[in-house]
């Protein structure tokens, strides 16, 4: 599985974690926040059966498990088995007799019950023994986390407005295809993936963004294990609680610093000693099910900002410099007020943010996402003229496929010609011919192999 899709097939905890190697898992599981973490994000019956089996040493039969619920939800227990077993969160076993057992993983049932109950390893991050002379409230540190989030956010979508990110940053946007360059240049451009990764929720970008950057985590010499820990650590702090930087890792201390600079926590200096997690880091283990930040997102699906008229002119009640920039991807900006932008949606404008690598499917649903309250009382929301108009230019630019070929022709005679062309059609590496002007192309990786069939046929040899 490719990197790039391997994160897109992971949408929540439960998904990432069936990609992790065995041994990995089994690792994770020494610590009682990821046992936790797992616990709490599975659906609500497969809580409910590892309750009833946590204090159980032994394994438990499989057809008694099939006897705690009605038989009209075989399905759904099929699935449970499925999951928990996909986790390692218990493994089948054979009993006596020949039954079919299922037994927890011990180091799941010994962390989760420290994790529950108290006791076992200590698991949770602790404050420092001085309080801080310069605490931080809650609202500095929502700030914070807008901020420093949106930065990036501003880098993707080539606003001015943005602080310069670091190395690290730019790696991981083109390591997961959210932007790339074009023909050697050093400009960076959003891509069609990056258009879509704007499109999420905050929570979701912010899993996908460390989904990236724990996939380098071996060519970063960091230990995934300790990283995704700390992350689950992270989720059960307390926001406005700072916290200790004793005792950590040299390579816990540098992943600290990514995260800092990504805006999930905050440290005033590298040796300040403290730090305090923000809201994008309290709810890291949920994935992008949950919206985290509420009415910090600035990016919030739920929150409409934009009134398409079928006149093509795009108004959006924003003052937000982001929603702004990421309009002008495929609108051309008319006027700009305190809270209003005017905009208007052209054949150029469209044509350019294709060129991007985005979809015309993705405008639309983008404007029909970010639509204004206003426009869910008078339906359509968003006008099917511009929809189809915007659809319509998309397909202007896909009447043409563009293959690199090579081009035969000045044949001597058709039978030579026909010899060739069926040559090339049998193995599959024909793009196009004409049998009146006695041309053919083939595709450039297939041209050494038809070349040395024609130079062998030419000379009468065997074909």
């Amino acid at each position: 599985m490719s990197v790039q899709q391997k994160t897109l097939d992971c949408k929540d905890l439960h998904s990432y974690l069936k990609t992790l190697p065995a041994g990995t898992l089994d690792r994770l599981y020494n610590h009682p926040a990821t046992c936790l973490a797992v616990f709490r994000e599975l659906p609500e019956l497969s809580r409910h059966y590892i309750m009833r089996i946590l204090f159980v040493d032994q394994a438990v039969p499989k057809a008694i498990m099939g006897s705690w619920i009605s038989s009209n939800n075989t399905k759904e227990l099929e699935e449970l088995f499925k999951l928990l077993g996909e986790l390692r969160i218990w493994h089948t076993v054979e009993m006596a007799g020949g039954l079919e057992g299922l037994l927890l993983n011990p180091a799941f049932r010994r962390n989760l019950k420290g994790a529950l109950l108290g006791g076992g390893n200590e698991w949770s991050i602790k404050p420092p023994a001085e309080p801080d002379p310069k605490s931080r409230d809650i609202g500095f540190l929502d700030a914070y986390a807008i901020e420093r989030w949106e930065c990036v956010l501003h880098f993707m979508v080539g606003s001015r407005q943005h602080d310069a990110i670091s190395s690290d940053a730019l790696q991981l946007l083109h390591h997961a295809g959210l932007m790339k360059k074009e023909n050697g240049d050093s400009q960076m451009t959003i891509t069609r993936d990056g258009f879509q990764f704007l499109l999420m929720d905050t929570s979701s970008q912010v899993w996908y963004f460390l989904l990236q950057y724990l996939d380098t985590a071996t060519a970063r010499n960091l230990d995934l294990v300790e990283c995704l820990g700390f992350l689950f650590q992270l989720s059960f702090s307390t926001l406005g609680q700072d916290y200790s930087t004793d005792n950590m890792s040299e390579s816990l201390s540098r992943f600290l610093q990514h995260l800092r600079e990504f805006g999930l926590v905050f440290q005033r200096k590298r040796k300040a000693g403290r730090f305090y997690p923000t809201r994008l880091a309290l709810d890291i283990a949920a994935g992008p099910k949950k919206a985290m930040l509420g009415s910090m997102s600035s990016l919030s699906p739920t929150t409409g900002y934009i009134i398409v008229e079928t006149n093509y002119r795009v108004y959006a009640y924003t003052d937000s410099t982001l929603q702004v920039a990421l309009i002008a991807l495929f609108c051309e900006l008319m006027y700009r007020f305190p809270n209003l932008v005017v905009g208007i949606i052209t054949r150029e404008s469209i044509r350019q943010a294709l060129r991007s690598g985005i979809t015309a499917e993705q405008i639309v649903s983008f404007l029909r996402q970010h639509s204004h309250p206003e426009r869910y009382k008078t339906p359509p929301i968003l006008p099917p003229t511009i929809a189809d108009q915007i659809k319509l230019w998309s397909l202007e630019r896909d009447r043409f496929t563009y293959k690199d070929g090579v081009l035969y022709n000045q044949f001597d005679s058709q039978a030579d010609f026909d010899v060739l062309k069926n040559y090339a059609q049998e193995r599959g590496v024909l793009v196009w011919h004409s049998v009146t002007g006695r041309k053919m192309v083939v595709t450039r990786n297939g041209h050494d192999e038809v070349k040395k069939f024609w130079k062998r046929h030419s000379k009468g040899g065997s074909m």
